[in-house]
């Protein structure tokens, strides 16, 4: 039985008997895409899915699996469906309707939702017979790249949603819940969607915040599944970004992360016009393609963005992910250098170190070039932060080119690492037309050979930090001890320092204050290892403040530490490894090269013991990087 309405024109379909599911999922496009798939998708209010009271539209309970854009996508579900009545739900067991926001990067993070969802089906099973369980959805990547199988999985799951279908959630859920039996689907993806009218549903507690100002991507690069999945390049209105910051600012956010899949791509053409589009781009420079994307005939470029972002609060700090190196411009880094709310930490994923591997992967630049880049960056960026990926064992790899991706990695000396092993996703150019020929056991040992280099260079790093004055902002407690407090530097470096009374102020005879989340404090770093700083906190104060007396937002000259910081740095040393002392490099022997999967696997694959300790979650190219599993239940954030 077909469904009717605004989005669907054959794609959305209710299925009545799940034996109905495999005959209808198969007029959907097995794989590529089609022009129908970013047909411009028609737009309505979330408020008017439905009529039902609120008090009977149900609860919602959300998992989130893989990168900060997933985490942002999941607070405009929230958005959309508390305009059409539902609340949050605190667990799975209280919820009517169950959702897991997925990721197709890796097969790792597929494994973790098939084991979800077999414990979600279980949970059904286990409802009383007056009750059919809860509504299970799934959304995302994975409901996009995997729509047939996720139809056909025994009833698994109700409700599948891909990225630009989220305005239909009440939609689908009305139309499963009414009938009781089969499935809804949308998966269309869309040549506009930006859910810029929707204001995220953030939940309380943070102080930081992510806002995507764009979607999809068009690099193609040849080994990244997320163009097939998040469709084509679109970014929001400025007008539309700079509204949701002063929202920010204005409920007291003291940092944002600006989001995209290839962020330093974004161009507003919303007041520009098809002759906007028709001269955009830039020639090539030595080494690149499409270095970046200057302002043309009226379009805004990141730069602009980023600009007007930074203006709108002084107290509040900017970051962004995910750039593309071709896509650096000078002008982003002279705003970096002139805002001081900019944060020094940049993600340059290099993907590996030779230019013929490079060039097969797509990439758009030579070794040679992302050298002069990195270098260039250094000399406008003093003290800047750098994060890389690196993938061992991509197709066609000869030891002459692992060797150079070890040599960049020693010359670069990365501040933070994701290294994987590869292996293919299907759908994208190196799975159709390249031989994965490395054999695995010399992808993990290269892999293992990429961690050592990288973590030679965190020591060097460590090394320099200690007497550093760094600029803190302040999350809470630690999990390891209540009596200690933990926040980021402007290199997005995690700080951890004793919960005491402080200074108020950085001026001389300022009343002592207790530091609560969200503040800022000067602190001196005492101790460091490559995944942690441990240090004194000296002051709270302001961003304004702390640049005003120091003249930089970035950490300060090496000081010699007083008698009583070195019986905090023994203190804090004999308290032993805390937990938030996540290291600075994620080591991976799964798929592709983006961003690491959530925890969990069904065909765990083991590395070398250098690889297994990494944790840290750092901005990946296309696919952002990937925090843990994210349940977005009433108290979570």
């Amino acid at each position: 039985m077909s469904v009717t309405g605004p989005c669907q024109r054959g794609v959305l379909r209710h299925l009545g008997p799940l034996r109905q599911a495999s005959t209808a999922s198969r007029r959907l496009p097995e794989d590529g895409l089609t022009l129908q798939d970013f047909a411009s998708q028609p737009r309505h209010p979330a408020a008017q899915l439905g009529d039902a009271p609120a008090s009977t539209r149900g609860s919602v309970f959300m998992e989130t699996y893989g990168c900060q854009m997933n985490s942002a996508d999941s607070e405009v579900v929230h958005s959309i469906l508390a305009s059409a009545g539902y609340s949050r739900a605190d667990s799975p067991a209280a919820a009517s309707v169950v959702l897991l926001n997925t990721c197709a990067i890796r097969d790792n993070a597929e494994a973790k939702v098939w084991q979800r969802l077999g414990y979600y089906s279980n949970l059904k099973r286990a409802a009383p017979r007056a009750s059919p369980g809860p509504v299970v959805g799934v959304l995302g990547c994975m409901a996009e790249r995997l729509k047939h199988r996720l139809l056909e999985s025994e009833r698994l799951v109700d409700i599948v949603a891909g990225p630009d279908a989220y305005r239909d959630l009440p939609r689908l859920i009305d139309l499963v819940s009414g009938r009781g039996a089969g499935t809804a689907i949308n998966v269309q993806l869309s040549a506009d969607e930006t859910y810029a009218d929707v204001a995220p549903l953030r939940a309380g507690g943070s102080h930081s915040a992510y806002l995507s100002i764009m979607r999809g991507c068009n690099n193609m690069c040849a080994f990244c599944i997320v163009p097939y999945v998040r469709g084509r390049e679109r970014s929001r209105p400025l007008a539309s970004i700079l509204e949701e910051v002063h929202r920010l600012s204005d409920s007291g956010f003291k940092e944002v992360t600006l989001l995209g899949q290839n962020v330093n791509s974004y161009a507003d053409f919303s007041a520009a016009g098809e002759a906007a589009r028709a001269t955009f781009g830039a020639p090539d420079e030595e080494g690149f393609r499409s270095v970046y994307r200057p302002r043309r005939a009226g379009a805004v470029s990141f730069a602009e963005l980023l600009d007007r972002v930074a203006e709108i609060d002084p107290e509040l700090r900017v970051r962004f992910t995910s750039p593309h190196p071709k896509d650096f411009s000078d002008a982003v880094l002279r705003v970096i250098a002139d805002r001081p709310n900019v944060c020094t930490q940049l993600h340059m994923p290099a993907q590996s170190g030779s230019s013929a591997v490079l060039a097969a992967m797509r990439r758009g630049y030579t070794r040679e070039a992302y050298d002069a880049l990195v270098d260039r960056v250094r000399a406008a960026l003093p003290g800047v932060a750098l994060s890389t990926d690196m993938i061992s064992g991509f197709c066609g790899e000869t030891p002459a080119d692992h060797a150079a991706s070890l040599d960049l990695m020693v010359r670069h000396a990365f501040d933070a690492a994701f290294t994987f092993a590869y292996s293919d996703r299907e759908r994208t150019h190196a799975a159709r037309h390249l031989a994965d020929d490395v054999a695995p056991a010399e992808k993990l040992r290269r892999l293992g050979e990429l961690v050592a280099a990288h973590r030679a260079g965190l020591h060097r790093r460590a090394a320099e930090e200690r007497g550093r004055t760094h600029l803190v902002l302040v999350e809470g407690a630690s999990r390891r001890s209540p009596a200690v407090l933990t926040g980021r530097t402007d290199t997005f470096k995690r700080a951890l320092f004793a919960d005491v009374a402080v200074p108020g102020g950085l001026a001389p005879g300022s009343r002592p204050v207790r530091l609560a989340p969200g503040d800022y404090a000067a602190v001196r770093v005492v101790a460091a290892t490559g995944g942690a700083l441990r240090a004194v906190a000296l002051a709270r104060t302001t961003l304004t403040e702390f640049v005003a007396v120091h003249g930089s937002a970035l950490p300060l000259a090496r000081a010699e530490l007083t008698p009583a910081e070195l019986a905090a740095a023994a203190e804090l040393l004999a308290a032993g490894r805390s937990e938030e002392e996540s290291g600075t490099l994620q080591a991976s022997a799964g798929r592709g090269g983006s961003s690491p999967e959530s925890p969990g696997s069904q065909r765990p694959v083991r590395v070398p013991a250098a690889c297994e300790r990494s944790q840290t979650h750092v901005p990946l190219d296309g696919g952002l990087a990937q925090p843990p599993l994210t349940q977005h239940g009433r108290d979570s954030s």
